[in-house]
């Protein structure tokens, strides 16, 4: 029984981070095991894709700052909303390779073309 309120829990803190965009914008999909997904569609927005993970929603529900991090996730999704096609919670972070500083990339030899 107490697996039936997580889940109940999570497609509340879901369906109120998403109702930040206008009613009727959001379509929920069929529910998956590992996540909750909307899709968007309205003219003028970007947005399609919304995914929320229910192992991060399930964190945030016992989190004693989440109703901070609520306010943040909906607002996060409106700056969103006109930026980007997808929005996904928690966010996947690529972190890009780090390069030669300038300095050091001008001061090495060039390869001869000979």
């Amino acid at each position: 029984m107490r697996t039936q309120s997580k889940v109940t829990d999570e497609n509340r803190i879901a369906e109120e981070i998403v109702s930040v965009l206008p009613p009727g914008v959001a379509r929920a999909c069929s529910p998956e095991k590992n996540s909750i997904r909307y899709t968007i569609r309205v003219e003028g927005l970007k947005l399609r894709t919304i995914v929320f993970s229910r192992e991060s929603l399930r964190r945030l529900l016992d989190d004693p700052q989440s109703a901070v991090k609520v306010e943040y996730l909906k607002r996060d999704l409106l700056d969103s909303a006109t930026k980007r096609t997808a929005f996904q919670y928690p966010r996947v972070h690529i972190h890009a390779v780090p390069s030669l500083p300038r300095r050091l990339a001008f001061s090495l030899p060039l390869a001869s073309m000979g």
